[in-house]
């Protein structure tokens, strides 16, 4: 059963993605054409970089909100982490964030900008990789095209790549060390080669924010020790604003000052990580929901 269905991850690069969501965690892409989305970027210089006040949302067909009364607050060149069970609303969160899904009460802004009335701005700005996506074996873009399609969102579908996004996109594999798969196939790649696909298309956008959902789940182990070493770096070189989302309590980089605990749709604790870690290690009721 379809719960929604969007023009692409960020519906601001209608020629690289179609997504169809048949599960609130299960994304399902395909490769289209469309037409351009955003014209300009985005560019607002202030601290509070991402503000919920009172957000809920309700996926389509449903009556219970999926996160509820959020009140979240980011400021400039931050790095959270959001951790908690399955079905704790975290991917609903990002999804909220990136104004690919409507509110059902609240109010968002990001980078200045009401994501409901100008998401298409929002989105321009932001690097989004999400949790589960499935190609088609057949698929005959390579991971290089699709890394490339990450910098549609600056110069708008309808027009042609110049030899520098072509050059940018060429440095950001080089920078995952992604080089051996450019030219093969993205259908034919393996889940975790897949994911870091996804992972050089968000980062070869130039964005203003990272939204990174389970981005080293399936990574293999040596990826699992290079790439999130790589994203600190380029968070802090690009003062960028980032969230993590991931389930493992236990598995936040050291750099990270600051993590969300969410359990059915709301915010239960806000701390620094080791306070996060602390409390989770002390509560029968985060025991229970899966979290330590």
């Amino acid at each position: 059963m379809v719960v929604s269905s969007v023009l692409l991850v960020e519906q601001n690069l209608l020629i690289a993605f179609s997504i169809t969501k048949t599960h609130k965690s299960n994304i399902r892409i395909g490769l289209g054409t469309g037409q351009r989305y955003c014209r300009q970027r985005a560019i607002v210089l202030m601290e509070s970089i991402i503000k919920l006040e009172d957000v809920s949302t309700v996926y389509e067909g449903e009556r219970r909100p999926a996160i509820r009364d959020i009140n979240l607050t980011l400021e400039r060149n931050e790095l959270v982490y959001v951790v908690g069970p399955n079905a704790a609303g975290k991917t609903t969160l990002l999804e909220t964030i990136n104004g690919l899904l409507p509110l059902f009460r609240g109010k968002i802004s990001v980078l200045g900008l009401d994501v409901q009335t100008q998401g298409r701005l929002v989105r321009c700005e932001i690097g989004y990789v999400p949790q589960d996506f499935m190609v088609e074996p057949g698929e005959p873009y390579t991971a290089l095209d699709v890394v490339l399609m990450g910098r549609y969102g600056r110069i708008g579908t309808l027009n042609r790549p110049e030899e520098k996004d072509r050059e940018k996109a060429v440095e950001t594999v080089r920078l995952l060390g992604i080089e051996e798969l450019a030219d093969r196939p993205m259908g034919k790649l393996s889940g975790g080669q897949q994911q870091k696909v996804m992972l050089a298309r968000a980062i070869a956008k130039n964005p203003k924010i990272l939204l990174l959902d389970e981005p080293f789940s399936n990574l293999d182990p040596e990826s699992k020790e290079r790439i999130p070493s790589l994203i600190t770096r380029l968070h802090e070189a690009h003062e960028l604003t980032t969230i993590i989302v991931t389930h493992d309590i236990h598995n936040i980089l050291k750099e990270c000052r600051r993590a969300i605990v969410m359990v059915n749709g709301r915010i239960l604790v806000d701390e620094s990580p080791e306070n996060v870690c602390a409390a989770v290690n002390k509560s029968a009721t985060f025991s229970s929901e899966g979290i330590a």
